[in-house]
């Protein structure tokens, strides 16, 4: 059994896109206190895109796709805060 076949490959997958959006967003002017809803919001469209067209997806329904693609979203903002802090000069 691989990766792919436990449908959890969809879930890293959607981490990066929701930060490359995030990058994206952060080139504009828009204030960066926004960049948490932008992920969140891709990440539960993704997850609802990733549970029609994806036969494994971790989720059945369309409020847990939704749910399981805005923790990913989120997890985006994690791992851009734990780069900026480990890679932060004092």
């Amino acid at each position: 059994m691989d990766i792919t076949e436990l449908g959890i490959a969809a879930l890293p997958a959607i981490t990066i896109i929701c930060l490359l959006a995030a990058q994206a967003a952060k080139a504009t002017a828009l204030d960066n206190k926004w960049l948490p809803v932008i992920c969140g919001a891709v990440g539960g469209a993704l997850g609802a895109l990733a549970m029609r067209i994806m036969p494994d997806y971790p989720a059945q329904d369309y409020i847990t796709a939704v749910a399981v693609g805005i923790v990913s979203g989120l997890a985006a903002t994690g791992v851009n805060q734990v780069y900026k802090q480990l890679t932060r000069e004092e």
